[in-house]
């Protein structure tokens, strides 16, 4: 699962920030180490860095934000992959509201960072569309009265028609309007925040995958790489999906699961007709699919996950049958680029934060809203190291709990398998 080539992506191909960062050789002795260069890693670096902290280290195996941080959708919004209901009813009214606001602040974090260190990543702040599969608008009431009366957020409803002058399509009907959410070019908003820690003083090193880790005997660890070794005080493992063997109490908490992307051509006023709006759009289902108009009108589209990696041929066959199923009138739209990679997911669909033992900290298993979710636990974890803050504690209830390789793999499947099923089942009944 540990491969470290960059996939041939949209995101790639156009990427504006740099990622000239050297290997990791000699040895070097540091305050604080944090393994892996995805969003987890650098907000964890960059929030360390801003709070003063100057003996720090991001190491990363591959390129800066070459996994899943580089090649996803773009949505910026708050929530996690456990759905607001499941969140409320497990953790309590309290702790619900605290977690789901980390990732509202996120969100600001986000926002402010690419204003202040001027990351040129497309940023569009067009706010968010969650447009209803279904021909039943309780599935949009209970959740904007939710989150109002247990979050404190305000989502707008939009009727049929209201839905239907932003986006044209027959398999859509109302939808849920997030006004604060927005959208980036994901690897430059990566790149960027780690050209902004390198300028606060964070050492970076790619290409330089740490291949054991060693308890020093007067305290902290050593982290070897092929050509050098560093030695803190603090180490954070953040490698996600891209774990390998380093540690395998985290390697069998979570599955690496497979995830899809492409990007059409330059598609125009074949597309202005269809979608009329900047916001980024994903619909109601639990297998749902996801996309965003960009600046030279290519569509960005997402969608479905599974156990297995795809070539970019499966990847473009696959997403261009769901494109077709929303915009018939898109259905031969030619497609420039198509790419698959690798998430961590847990059972329990929340993130996997914590020690290992003390001073050897792990974050991982984001899921599928991994740009907020992992700035959010990135900050938790730089105040925990910076200040001794606990509130990185309320996420403790959510462990490593064993993925059961090779089964959780099949399990994994199968359930998406299952919600596929009764979402098409959903929508038979109501349309009859």
């Amino acid at each position: 699962m540990a491969d470290f080539e960059p996939a041939p992506s949209y995101y790639r191909a156009s990427a504006r920030e740099p990622a000239a960062w050297p290997e990791l050789h000699g040895r070097r002795r540091l305050r604080v180490a944090v393994v892996g260069a995805g969003y987890a890693g650098i907000a964890t670096a960059l929030g360390l860095a801003e709070r003063g902290e100057r003996e720090v280290a991001l190491i990363e195996a591959g390129e800066v934000g070459h996994g899943a941080s580089g090649r996803n959708g773009g949505f910026v919004f708050g929530g996690y992959s456990l759905d607001e209901s499941a969140l409320l009813q497990l953790c309590g009214a309290q702790d619900a509201r605290a977690l789901y606001g980390w990732t509202l602040d996120a969100v600001e974090t986000i926002r402010r960072r690419v204003r202040q260190y001027r990351i040129d990543c497309a940023m569009t702040e067009a706010g968010c569309l969650w447009v209803n599969w279904f021909d039943d608008p309780r599935v949009l009431y209970e959740r904007q009265e939710l989150l109002g009366r247990h979050f404190g957020v305000s989502w707008q409803y939009l009727d049929q028609q209201a839905r239907a002058a932003l986006v044209q399509s027959p398999r859509y009907h109302d939808a849920l309007f997030e006004p604060r959410a927005f959208h980036v070019h994901p690897l430059d908003l990566a790149r960027g925040q780690v050209r902004a820690a390198a300028a606060l003083g964070v050492r970076v090193y790619q290409h330089s995958p740490i291949v054991r880790i060693e308890r020093r005997a007067g305290g902290g660890f050593c982290l070897h790489s092929a050509r050098g070794q560093i030695e803190a005080e603090q180490v954070v493992l953040c490698a996600g999906g891209y774990l390998g063997r380093l540690v395998p109490a985290l390697r069998r908490a979570m599955l690496p699961i497979a995830t899809y992307v492409m990007a059409t051509a330059p598609l125009g006023e074949r597309l202005a007709r269809l979608v009329r709006t900047r916001a980024a759009i994903y619909d109601s289902r639990f297998a749902f699919d996801y996309y965003r108009v960009l600046a030279d009108t290519r569509l960005i589209w997402g969608g479905g996950i599974s156990i297995q990696h795809k070539d970019p041929a499966t990847v473009r066959a696959h997403l261009r049958r769901d494109l077709a199923r929303v915009f018939p009138d898109l259905a031969d739209a030619p497609i420039d680029y198509a790419w698959s990679g690798w998430m961590s997911y847990a059972r329990h669909q929340m993130p996997q934060v914590g020690q290992l033992q003390p001073g050897l900290w792990y974050a991982q298993a984001f899921g599928g809203h991994g740009i907020t979710t992992t700035h959010a636990v990135g900050d938790r974890l730089a105040a925990a190291i910076t200040d001794g803050d606990e509130e990185w504690r309320r996420l403790s209830r959510f462990g490593l709990d064993y993925a059961w390789r090779p089964l959780g793999y099949l399990g994994a499947q199968a359930s998406y398998w299952w919600y596929q099923a009764k979402d098409a089942w959903r929508s038979r009944v109501r349309r009859r």
